[in-house]
């Protein structure tokens, strides 16, 4: 009879766990604006906005933007993903290789929430060139102005880094920023944990920007928290239609599995999407 009791109980248990799962995942899928698994295209599997990658000789000629990938150093590589297949930069000096932002990203000039999700595969002290580089770069204008990214430091050995800077207006207004501005809006990670023969997933997760109140900028790494900008209250001022997802500025290495939610991921979520078995696909079945 104990015996009975006891299997009853861990069934049950199991039960409600898997129900939760599953609850949780429901909800996750429904707060994807955008993802791009990079399996046989380059198109977004879904979007919100324009699903299409773009190609164009640097940003400042973005008019003539085309749609695809138009550079021989940045190929969709066949089986080399976490999942499936990856985008790889070959090259640092590559064309400018972007997704349009607008719906995509949530952006809202009024409040502005979401998380945004990726996997890459480097070593960045033996693979990356000898300057500054971001995998992805989100802004309508450039890094320093209304700009949030993530890069590799030009300095061996290379540390990871996430940056949220408002409008250069209110932060930088004079051209004379310093350390202390800097550290307001930057996490590093040293040691890097990046490594040539391993995926690493990076989660960015922001939060109340643009509502006059104090944002959030968090940055996680394999679900794990590594740091917080916090204190600060620089708006983030878009011509909406003109934002860019932005993708390997310098950056040599693999990228995989970009997703962008419209919520702020709490940490088991952070770790779910770490642990999904076979990536965002799940989530969309």
């Amino acid at each position: 009879m104990k015996t009975t009791k006891l299997l009853s109980i861990s069934s049950m248990f199991f039960l409600l766990i898997t129900l939760q799962l599953l609850s949780q995942e429901k909800l996750l899928k429904d707060h994807i604006l955008f993802y791009s698994s990079f399996d046989g295209r380059t198109s977004a599997d879904l979007a919100i906005g324009d699903s299409y990658i773009y190609t164009v000789v640097d940003y400042k000629k973005k008019a003539n933007a085309k749609k695809g990938l138009h550079d021989p150093n940045v190929v969709l590589a066949k089986n080399k993903g976490i999942f499936g297949d990856a985008i790889q930069f070959k090259e640092a000096k590559t064309s400018a290789v972007f997704y349009k932002a607008y719906k995509n990203v949530g952006y809202n000039n009024t409040s502005w929430s979401g998380t945004i999700s990726f996997w890459l595969r480097l070593d960045p002290n033996k693979e990356l060139a000898p300057h500054y580089c971001d995998p992805i770069c989100i802004t309508d204008s450039k890094w320093s102005d209304a700009g949030l990214w993530v890069d590799f430091t030009d300095h061996s050995p290379r540390q990871f880094r996430l940056g949220a800077m408002g409008d250069i207006a209110v932060w930088d207004p004079k051209n004379d920023s310093n350390e202390t501005d800097w550290n307001k809006r930057t996490v590093t990670v040293n040691p890097s944990p990046f490594q040539s023969k391993t995926w690493t997933h990076v989660s960015i997760v922001f939060s109340k920007v643009n509502t006059k109140t104090e944002s959030e900028f968090k940055l996680y790494i394999n679900g794990q928290l590594q740091g917080v900008i916090k204190g600060i209250n620089d708006p983030f001022t878009w011509e909406a239609e003109k934002g860019k997802i932005m993708l390997g500025l310098g950056y040599i290495g693999f990228l995989d599995e970009l997703t962008i939610f419209d919520k702020v991921l709490n940490p088991e979520e952070i770790i779910a999407v770490y642990e999904l078995k076979k990536g965002i696909q799940t989530l969309l079945k």
